[in-house]
Parts: C-alpha cells; structure tokens; sequence
C-alpha cells in the first residue's frame, strides 16, 4: 500500500505541472489584464502609466518567460502578490477564505452522505413504494434544477419569507467563541450547503438505490440468506460493503466538485469564501490569484482520487494495491 501511495504521489508531479500549463496559457491568451480595468475605471490617467506598471510587474514579457518565473517561485510556496488587493500577497487573500470553502464542502458533504445514502438503501429494499417514488421524484428535481435557481429559492421561502435562516454571510455577530460560534456558522451555512449538495444528494440516492438492488439480487446473497443469516447481516455485512464501491467513487471526485460548485453557490449567497474570491478574480483578471485556487482544486481532486483507491481497499477485501 505505501508502495502505491508514493507511486500515485509522484504521478501527481506531471499532471499538476499539465494543469499548470493549461492553466497559466489560457489566462494569459485572454485579451486584457488587471490593469485593463483599471485604466477604463479611471479615464483620466495617462495610459504610459499603466504600460510603466505593465513592464514593471512583467506582463509584456513572453508567455514562456511568464511561465517560468511563475512556476519557480511557486514551488517555494510563494504564489505572488494580487494585482487587485492592493498588492496583498496570494497566499494571505487564500488563507482568509480557505476555512470558509472547506467548512461549506464538508458540511455539504455531510447532509449529501446522511440524506442520500439512507434513502437509496431504503427504496432498494421497498421498491415502488411510496417513500420510493418520493426519492425518485426528488431524484429528477435535484439532477435537473440548476444550483443557482434553487438557491435563490432557498433564499425568497427560508429566508425573506419565513425568516428561519440568513440569507449571506458567516456569522451574525464577529467575536462569537465556542459552541455559540460553532452552531452560528451552522446556522449561516445551512443554506448555502443543501444547495451546494443539491446535485449530490440526488446522484448519491439513485446510485445507492440502483447498486443495493442489484446485489441484492446476487447469488451471494441468496446463499447467505438460505443458510439462516438475518436480514440486518446480510444488508450490513455483504449488501452495503459492495454497494458502497461505485459511492466511493463518486466521492473521490467530489472534494473538488464541491469546492469548484461553490464559485456560484458562493456567489448567490455572498459567502467570503474561494468561490467568490475566486470569480472576482476571474472577472478583474487577477490571473496570479486565479492561478493559485486553480492550483488548489487540482491538488484536492487528484487527493481525492488517491483516497478513494485507499478506501477501496477498505470497503473491498479482494482489492490490494502491491
């Protein structure tokens, strides 16, 4: 298994340097930089002073020469410094929001395992039943309705119109410490998180559904239960263990799903998180903090991945990586 991890660790190295590639040329081909927008902000300043700023901060340079500055100091953890924020560094502008998008993803995460997966279990064993029609009528609804729509929604009913939850934002009151602050943020992020999870939840239900059936239905299982095991061993012991692979599957790729889901999610309910730092950045061509959250959301998809082989072995005895 170590043997494996360090194999995948190393194959990393070239795709994260694909992903840079790609990355850092599709920002640099697109017309207009930061100092773009500033200049059509403010007219009235000489247009030499942006190009002095231009060739100060090497934006006239060649893409390749770009590349490599870039690269090599990232490497060494520095990113660069904002070409919007006033000159903050990347690294301080991340690490202010980074807390917000895990807490949303994990959160998001967690009503997806705790709702779909319960859910999917029970309609496999209650096929056509009501609660059946009701998860797949959910199903359609979840895999259909675009994020943003629900989430405003979310906002009109839950929110202006009920009162029951806020609308944006972390906390309602900075300084909040300990279970108060803890149950806060919970309260800020129930929103935001069923509509992050919204998609999630609904694929996760129909491939529980679809995968307990179909082991149900398997030889094993037939063998298992004429020979007296009782129904609470067979679901637990043999059923969900092989119905959880495909579910591993979907999650090793859902880390960066949801941290990438959350550029809009963020943005419907102004939550100061990577997704809005993220289409900001993107809007004022703040292409070195762009970088840096591109940077980010490859390395969690690709760890992702790698759990998802590790949990495999886990769920899956006849599985071994030598």
């Amino acid at each position: 298994m170590y043997k494996y991890i360090i194999r995948r660790v190393l194959v990393f190295i070239p795709m994260l340097f694909a992903l840079t590639v790609i990355v850092f040329g599709l920002a640099l081909l697109a017309p207009g930089d930061a100092l773009t927008g500033q200049s059509l902000a403010d007219p009235n300043v000489d247009p030499e002073v942006y190009e002095q700023q231009r060739e100060a901060l090497g934006l006239n340079d060649p893409i390749p020469v770009q590349y490599f500055r870039w690269i090599s100091a990232a490497v060494q953890g520095d990113f660069g410094n904002s070409m919007v924020f006033n000159g903050r560094s990347v690294a301080e502008l991340i690490e202010a929001r980074f807390a917000n998008t895990l807490y949303l993803g994990l959160f998001s995460l967690a009503i997806t395992i705790i709702v779909a997966i319960p859910i999917g279990i029970y309609s496999a064993r209650h096929p056509y039943s009501l609660l059946d029609y009701g998860a797949t009528g959910f199903g359609f609804f979840g895999l259909s309705i675009p994020n943003f729509f629900f989430g405003l929604m979310a906002i009109y009913f839950l929110s202006i119109k009920l009162g029951w939850f806020p609308a944006q934002g972390t906390m309602s009151t900075p300084g909040l410490t300990g279970w108060e602050a803890f149950f806060n943020r919970l309260h800020h992020m129930f929103l935001p998180g069923i509509t992050l999870g919204l998609a999630g939840t609904a694929t996760y239900m129909r491939y529980m559904r679809s995968e307990v059936l179909d082991v149900l239905g398997s030889d094993y299982i037939r063998t298992a239960r004429a020979k007296g095991m009782s129904e609470r061993n067979v679901l637990y012991k043999h059923t969900l263990r092989n119905a959880l692979i495909p579910i591993i599957t979907l999650m090793g790729f859902e880390i960066g799903v949801l941290l990438s889901g959350a550029v809009i999610t963020e943005q419907v309910f102004q939550y100061p998180g990577l997704g809005t730092l993220f289409l900001s950045s993107v809007t004022n061509r703040d292409y070195p903090v762009v970088m840096a959250i591109a940077m980010i959301l490859g390395v969690l998809i690709l760890i992702g991945n790698l759990l998802a082989d590790i949990f495999y072995s886990i769920v899956d005895p006849r599985i071994r990586y030598d």
